[in-house]
């Protein structure tokens, strides 16, 4: 492992009818097209869903081509297939219904798990870092759980939901809340306390294996890496690249805080509930909760706050001058969630919202 780690990003995208915007079973479809220009999709558990994965990278301006690369080539092959692609969190606009992809794992969830697994259409975003073992993944997420409310809220981008403002910046982050292992992690005192924790959900048919532990962050199954999983899919390749590097810049830090010693701060589960749903209502827009001294603070300058701290960080890697661009970016234009409320305040329809969001999906950073 380098002094500057290397990194990996997931996005989850919405398939709909390029007309009426409602979501369409045509994974199979758009993934078969990808196929044919060498992009391989994952399908996810509603058939209106398909994920990108990008290669292992080492700087975020290799990050930015092959997202926008990614995202063109899938926003291509819907259009082909029939289909609209979009960058949210949850469809904007009120679903028939969520027809379960047809593999024996996700037919299995589906009957497990009822209505929770048919009402999802749920699309986030996952950031892989480079971590020395999955012991230090899991004190990097015991030291990370109380910054996770504050990149919920950079990254909110699902404020319309079934033709209605939720009244939340991400209401994605709500509806996820339902799973039995999704949200915050609890704080684990090792790899093996991980590893038990799970085995006690799967063994009590809480969860059906172990590809279903969906917490806010986890090590991950396959990659000598830590997963940080608590963003909605933002709405612009110029977002994700944000949380990417801020998400590294954290890992860096917390890891570097480890080896010094410093100790965690202490933090009650009802504390860091609160601090979620301020997030997830308030977005950017709002206060969020200051889970050193428990007060209300501007949001904005939580995030200003969380730059700072993992500012060495963010200079070693290259990403500081980014991450603060961005983010003044963001203050002044708003994010995904920001931009939706906007477009729908102006009429009340739904296409705008659907035409700010294909917009967006795409758009150049």
């Amino acid at each position: 492992m380098t002094d500057t780690p290397t990194l990996g990003v997931e996005e989850e995208f919405l398939l709909v009818d390029p007309e009426s915007g409602a979501p369409v079973a045509l994974n199979r479809e758009v993934a078969a097209r990808a196929a044919d220009q060498d992009v391989d999709l994952q399908l996810e558990l509603t058939s209106c869903q398909v994920e990108t994965a990008t290669g292992v990278i080492d700087s975020t301006s290799q990050l930015r081509e092959q997202l926008v690369r990614l995202r063109r080539v899938v926003a291509n092959s819907a259009d082909q297939a029939g289909a609209r692609l979009l960058a949210v969190g949850l469809p904007p606009t009120l679903p028939h219904d969520f027809p379960i992809t047809d593999t024996p794992r996700y037919n299995d969830i589906g009957e497990r798990f009822g209505m929770i697994a048919h009402e999802q259409g749920i699309c986030g975003c996952h950031v892989h870092v480079e971590v020395p073992d999955r012991d230090a993944a899991i004190r990097v997420s015991n030291r990370l759980r109380p910054w996770l409310p504050t990149l919920l809220a950079l990254t909110a981008n699902s404020a319309i939901y079934r033709n209605a403002d939720t009244g939340h910046a991400s209401w994605r982050s709500v509806l996820w809340a339902r799973w039995p292992s999704a949200g915050p992690p609890p704080h684990f005192e090792s790899a093996a306390d991980f590893d038990a924790a799970v085995q006690m959900l799967c063994h009590t048919e809480v969860i059906r294996d172990d590809g279903m532990v969906y917490w806010d962050v986890r090590p991950s199954a396959n990659f000598p890496t830590v997963e940080v999983r608590v963003a909605d899919v933002p709405a612009t390749v110029a977002e994700t690249v944000l949380f990417a590097a801020l998400v590294r810049g954290c890992v860096m830090t917390l890891l570097d805080e480890e080896r010094r010693g410093e100790p965690v701060l202490p933090l009650a589960p009802h504390v860091l509930k609160a601090a979620y749903w301020k997030a997830a209502r308030d977005g950017i827009d709002g206060n969020g909760v200051d889970l050193e001294h428990h007060v209300a603070a501007p949001m904005l300058t939580l995030l200003h706050g969380l730059v700072e701290h993992v500012r060495p960080a963010l200079e070693q890697s290259g990403d500081y001058e980014l991450v603060t661009t961005e983010l003044a970016r963001i203050a002044a234009a708003g994010n995904g969630a920001v931009r939706q409320r906007r477009a729908w305040q102006r009429r009340h329809d739904i296409g705008d919202v659907l035409a700010e969001v294909a917009a967006t999906t795409l758009e150049t950073p």
